[in-house]
């Protein structure tokens, strides 16, 4: 019988090189979170340190750069991807995922507990009907108000573009400031903008422009006239103040109204945690039934698809996506997630609920114009002017000059 001993010092050599291995391995997964919300890195560091305590062979590394997107580009360009990112669902996110560089997520299960209409709008800005990245949180444009404020007046939340109107003249007339508009900082305008937008562009605006078969002068005239009207309502200055300062401003007590995102909430609760607040989705039209709120996908988690730890990485988008965490987040956030059976409950909110109960969501439109297209400083610009017919050729003049590059 010939001896055994040499196989097993075989088995024995293989198993301890595997063990090395695998100590070697588990000592040294070193994963980038790059994400492009400077609010939200606290919350995110409070939930990596509960991710590395329950997998201590993982340590994540969360980095959050200003101008994310462009910062994201920029390495894209030199091949240095992170392992996991935390993007917005927008043009932007679309574009590289038709460039290849996301994992394909299609038979990923935990993919059943997302909300199908947050995976359709990602789906909607790229080719196909593929997941290249996991749906985690959603905002939503709102309109603010000071609950004490219409109170006083006898003011009932309007339910029709022409209520808000009345609502805004009301309160003139009564010697306050309806709105406090902060459009110093161009992107603000898209609150107010993406509203009426969603709204009043009609059905398939993006696929039939992308085809040429319509323009933002044959579809976005009422768009651009109800977005110039809110100048009569605001404070003076319109554009000598940007957001915080509006956040401030609001929440001192100097507007009955600000448009603005439930983002803002909490940096308004910061500054005065006895405001009583609400808030309500801009009555775009004069149909009640009819109106729509717009929300959309705040933040998509994805992956490199050539990343060194493809486990390790899914490993923490799973552990985000699990309700407690879910939960976790858009509470200390204040926004809504994008996974089943997880809700925002802040009575700040309540008067949302009834939008994503039935379904009554809308895609913000801007996520899906051309990034090239620089549309805050056109809107910006309109309304220094006021000239309807030249902005929405310019709309349709830059769309087209950005698509045919």
């Amino acid at each position: 019988m010939k001896s055994l001993h040499p196989i097993i010092s075989i088995l024995l050599a293989v198993f301890m090189v595997v063990g090395l291995g695998a100590v070697s391995f588990a000592q040294e997964v070193e994963l980038e979170f790059f994400q492009n919300k400077r609010e939200a890195v606290e919350t995110f560091d409070r939930l990596i340190e509960k991710f590395e305590k329950e997998n201590p062979e993982i340590n994540i590394t969360q980095n959050h750069v200003p101008d994310a997107e462009t910062v994201l580009r920029s390495r894209l360009a030199r091949n240095n991807i992170p392992d996991i990112m935390g993007l917005g669902g927008n043009f932007t996110y679309g574009q590289i995922a038709d460039a290849g560089i996301f994992k394909n997520f299609d038979n990923a299960s935990y993919l059943k507990d997302i909300q199908p209409a947050y995976k359709e709008m990602l789906q909607d800005l790229h080719e196909g009907n593929s997941n290249y990245g996991v749906p985690f949180t959603a905002n939503a444009n709102t309109v603010l108000y000071n609950k004490d404020k219409f109170k006083e007046l006898g003011l009932d939340i309007p339910k029709t573009w022409d209520e808000f109107i009345t609502t805004a003249k009301t309160i003139q007339e009564n010697g306050g400031t309806p709105f406090y508009l902060t459009f110093k900082d161009a992107w603000t305008i898209m609150v107010p903008w993406n509203s009426l937008a969603a709204n009043l562009q009609g059905e398939n605006f993006i696929k039939q422009r992308l085809a040429n078969e319509t323009t933002f002068q044959a579809r976005y005239q009422k768009v651009a006239e109800r977005i110039y009207k809110l100048l009569d309502y605001g404070q003076d200055d319109v554009f000598g103040y940007g957001y915080s300062q509006g956040n401030q401003a609001f929440a001192n007590g100097e507007s009955f109204m600000y448009i603005q995102g439930v983002w803002a909430i909490n940096p308004i609760l910061e500054a005065n945690p006895d405001i009583n607040l609400g808030a309500f989705a801009l009555p775009a039209v004069n149909d009640a039934d009819e109106n729509m709120l717009v929300s959309g996908v705040d933040t998509v988690l994805t992956i490199s698809k050539n990343t060194d730890h493809p486990e390790a990485a899914e490993k923490f988008i799973k552990f985000l996506l699990k309700k407690e965490n879910a939960q976790f987040y858009i509470d200390q956030q204040m926004t809504f997630s994008a996974v089943e059976n997880v809700f925002q409950n802040d009575p700040t909110v309540v008067d949302l609920k009834e939008y994503f109960e039935s379904g009554k969501i809308a895609p913000f439109p801007d996520h899906y114009y051309p990034s090239g297209m620089q549309v805050p400083n056109l809107i910006q610009g309109f309304l220094h002017r006021g000239n309807v017919e030249e902005f929405l050729e310019k709309l349709d003049s830059e769309w087209n000059k950005v698509q045919s590059r």
